[in-house]
């Protein structure tokens, strides 16, 4: 088995405008990482939208401002989001493994979380998959939590690749082109835009921050298009339509 590759699934590729989730984009999501772990590569996802998946059950129309209810349509939503995960898994023989994560959980405890990841990481037909524990830690509720705590994950499984999946190509310039490969992140600060969902909590600035990290880390990273999934072998094997940060 190949060293791990992690791969960040954002809430806007996950879920429709409404906030329930997206079935259509979830099989092709599932189908594409079938894909990479059948070419002999270890897969490890981390991925947002339990908040997104959880407001419809609330019957809200939009990201909730509160709290309390944030931390409600999570409890839902994590439920429903595994439950479709392991269901769509399955048709490929793969099983899939849910680790709920604080960022005290990666101070204060690496080790063991950092053991456990590595036992799963044995087992071939067993996906891990991390998401925050949004139900219960308000402090991990903050703008680009996913985004850094996929590159922690990275770091910590010895990933050589992690891949960010969103709803944009990757990195435009001014022009609306696409940066190919990026060296040097002052270069393109200024070129960050907030654009996000109604439904999601990050944007190209926290991704920025979890470039960072995980490029110093020793992990390269991709921006790409969640919803077009069907290019991750490509993506992994140096083409594909992306934003590369080398390492």
């Amino acid at each position: 088995m190949k060293k791990p590759i992690v791969i960040k699934i954002g809430t806007g590729v996950l879920t429709r405008e409404n906030g329930t989730l997206d079935g259509a984009s979830l099989v092709r999501l599932v189908t594409a990482v079938a894909g990479l772990k059948a070419c002999g590569f270890s897969c490890v996802m981390v991925s947002s939208g339990a908040v997104g998946a959880g407001v419809s059950a609330l019957a809200l129309k939009s990201y909730p401002d509160d709290v309390e209810t944030r931390q409600a349509a999570a409890a839902i939503g994590q439920a429903r989001l595994m439950h479709r995960y392991q269901t769509l898994f399955e048709q490929f023989g793969f099983d899939v493994a849910q680790l709920l994560l604080t960022g005290s959980d990666l101070q204060d405890n690496r080790d063991r979380i950092s053991a456990t990841m590595k036992r799963l990481l044995q087992e071939g037909d067993i996906i891990p998959i991390v998401n925050e524990n949004d139900s219960v830690a308000i402090e991990e509720l903050r703008v680009g939590d996913n985004d850094m705590l996929s590159a922690r994950v990275a770091e910590l499984v010895g990933a050589t690749t992690l891949i960010l999946l969103t709803t944009v190509d990757g990195l435009l310039d001014q022009e609306d082109a696409l940066i190919e490969k990026v060296s040097n992140l002052e270069d393109v600060t200024s070129l960050i835009r907030e654009e996000r969902g109604k439904f999601s909590i990050g944007g190209m600035a926290s991704k920025l921050q979890a470039v960072k990290y995980a490029t110093e880390s020793g992990v390269e990273v991709l921006v790409a298009n969640g919803r077009n999934p069907e290019q991750l072998v490509s993506l992994v094997e140096g083409s594909g339509r992306c934003t590369r940060f080398p390492v």
